[in-house]
C-alpha cells in the first residue's frame, strides 16, 4: 500500500553536487517510516547539480529537482519550491549538510500535533553549538542580525535568521503572494508577512561546517539581510531593487563629480569660479565624458555587487560582458547625462545643477534596460 505523502524537504543548491548523494542518504536514515520527498531548486550550478540531482531521481523517486534558468537567489528558490509540491507540511533547509536531518522527525511532529505553526532549528537557543561550524565572525554577525531582527519585528526568536524550518504548506502557499523574495533569509520573510500570531517550537541545532561547494551567503550578508528589512518597510512604495539602483547611482553622482573636479583641477589645471569652470565648453564636455564612463564603471561594479548580489556577474569574461552589456545599455542615458548638462550649461545654468539634472534624465532609463540586458534573462 502506497504511504501517503507527509513531508517535503526544499532544498536551494548552487554548486553543490557532491553534497547530494551523501544529503539524499542523511535523510532517508532520519526520516525511516515517514512518507518524504526531497525537492532541489538549483540556479543552474555550473557544477551540473541539476543533473546530479536528476541522475538520484532516476534511482529514487523521492527526489525532484526545479533546475531555474535566468532566475536566481535563495529566497525564491524557497518559495518556488515550497509551492511546487503536494505534501502537507514543507520543510527548508541546506544542501550543505550544516543542518543536521535528524531535527526533522520532531519537527514534523510539532506541526503535526496541531500544537504549533512552525517549527524551526536555533543556533542559538539552549543546547544548541557553532563551534563546528568554525567561524566565529559569522556568529556574531548573526547574532548581530537576529538583534536587530527581533526589534524590527517583534518577533521573539532566539535564531529568526535561521534557515531550518519547517510549516503547513498551506500557511505558505496563503501569504506567497506577500512574500518578497529579496535577499536570504526566507523564515523572517515568513514571520514578519504572516498576519496571525505562530505558534512556534524551536529546536537546538548543533551547526556544522559546510561540507562541499560555495557558501551562498558572502561578504553581502549583512547588505542583504538590510534590504530584506526595507522591502518589508518600503517595498510596496518604492520597488526594492529600483531604490539600490538609485542609492548607488547617488553614490555614482559623487565619483563623478569628484573625477570632473579631478580632471578638470588637478590635470588640466581649470579653477571654479562663482559656479563655472574656467575652461571652454570643449574641454568641458571632454572632462565630463571621462567623469561619467568612471561613474558609470562604478555603477556597474557596485550594483552587480549589491542591487543584483542574486544575479552577480562571475569570472572575467561575463564580467567584460556584463560591463559592455551595461555600457551599451546605458549609452543613451550616456549622452542624455552629457547633451542635457552641455544644453544646461549654455543656458548660464549653475554646472552642478546642469550636471546633476542630467544624472537624473539618464537614471530611469539606465536601471529600465540594464535590469534586463545585464542581470536579467536577456543578460546571462
Amino acid at each position: 500500500m502506497v504511504q501517503t505523502l507527509q513531508l517535503a524537504i526544499v532544498m536551494p543548491t548552487l554548486n553543490e553536487r557532491g553534497n547530494l548523494r551523501p544529503l539524499v542518504a542523511r535523510l532517508d536514515a532520519a526520516l525511516k517510516g515517514i512518507a518524504w520527498e526531497a525537492i532541489f531548486v538549483d540556479d543552474n550550478s555550473r557544477d551540473g547539480t541539476a543533473d546530479e540531482a536528476r541522475a538520484i531521481a532516476l534511482e529514487d523517486p523521492r527526489i525532484r529537482c526545479i533546475q531555474r534558468i535566468g532566475r536566481r537567489g535563495l529566497a525564491s528558490a524557497a518559495i518556488e519550491g515550497m509551492c511546487a509540491t503536494a505534501a502537507p507540511i514543507v520543510a527548508v533547509m541546506d544542501a550543505d549538510h550544516q543542518h543536521d536531518p535528524k531535527l526533522l522527525p520532531g519537527m514534523l511532529a510539532a506541526i503535526e500535533s496541531g500544537e504549533y505553526d512552525l517549527a524551526y532549528a536555533s543556533r542559538f537557543a539552549e543546547g544548541a553549538s557553532t563551534e563546528a561550524w568554525g567561524r566565529p565572525d559569522r556568529v556574531k554577525a548573526s547574532g548581530f542580525a537576529n538583534a536587530i531582527a527581533r526589534k524590527v519585528t517583534g518577533v521573539d526568536l532566539s535564531d529568526p535568521m535561521s534557515g531550518f524550518f519547517m510549516l503547513p504548506t498551506a500557511t505558505l502557499r496563503c501569504d506567497a503572494h506577500r512574500l518578497s523574495g529579496v535577499g536570504f533569509k526566507i523564515l523572517l520573510d515568513i514571520l514578519a508577512t504572516v498576519d496571525a500570531p505562530m505558534r512556534v517550537k524551536e529546536f537546538p541545532l548543533d551547526f556544522a561546517a559546510r561540507a562541499d561547494g560555495e557558501s551562498k551567503l558572502d561578504r553581502t550578508v549583512v547588505f542583504e539581510f538590510l534590504i530584506g528589512l526595507y522591502d518589508k518597510w518600503l517595498g510596496r512604495i518604492i520597488p526594492t531593487r529600483f531604490a539600490l539602483f538609485g542609492t548607488v547611482g547617488a553614490l555614482g553622482v559623487l565619483v563623478q563629480f569628484a573625477m570632473l573636479w579631478l580632471v578638470l583641477s588637478v590635470f588640466l589645471g581649470q579653477r571654479f569660479v562663482y559656479g563655472h569652470w574656467s575652461s571652454d565648453e570643449t574641454t568641458f564636455n571632454i572632462a565630463n565624458t571621462i567623469a561619467a564612463l568612471v561613474a558609470m564603471t562604478f555603477n556597474f561594479v557596485l550594483n552587480n555587487e549589491l542591487t543584483y548580489a542574486d544575479k552577480r556577474l562571475r569570472g572575467v569574461w561575463p564580467l567584460c560582458k556584463g560591463w559592455a552589456q551595461f555600457a551599451l545599455t546605458c549609452s543613451l542615458g550616456l549622452l542624455t547625462n552629457i547633451g542635457a548638462t552641455a544644453a544646461l550649461k549654455r543656458m548660464h545654468i549653475h554646472d552642478v545643477v546642469a550636471v546633476l539634472v542630467g544624472i537624473v534624465l539618464a537614471s530611469v532609463w539606465n536601471f529600465a534596460l540594464s535590469s534586463k540586458f545585464v542581470w536579467g534573462k536577456y543578460g546571462n
